[in-house]
């Protein structure tokens, strides 16, 4: 690990020559992560962003987290599609089955299927 200031004038260095402009986010009051079954939130962090030449990369770092379950699944309209395809429904009953699946598209299917 690079110590002292150094360290930091190496670090830029090297960032230049991969072409990543580093910089920090001020004020940054939350920032939230969703998946399909939870939401991450991050209150207060402290968040860089590294710019290359196609994209950004965030760095996030925070002391306060809290995790929030969904009560209702998000799935994909991909997902929904397939599932109300192969069991030839609509997609609200797609959905539905995809719930009670618990987003286990081949469960999902059957469910519909076999009575």
């Amino acid at each position: 690990m690079m110590g002292g200031r150094g360290g930091n004038r190496e670090m830029r260095r090297m960032m230049d020559k991969m072409g990543l402009d580093m910089e920090e986010i001020q004020n940054v009051q939350e920032v939230i992560i969703k998946t399909d079954k939870k939401e991450i939130i991050i209150s207060k962090p402290s968040v860089t962003e590294m710019k290359a030449k196609d994209n950004s990369i965030f760095q996030v770092v925070a002391e306060n987290i809290e995790e929030k379950e969904l009560e209702v699944q998000i799935f994909s309209d991909d997902d929904i599609s397939l599932v109300a395809q192969q069991a030839n429904v609509d997609e609200e009953t797609a959905k539905n089955a995809l719930a009670e699946a618990e987003g286990d598209l081949a469960r999902a299917i059957l469910l519909l299927t076999t009575t």
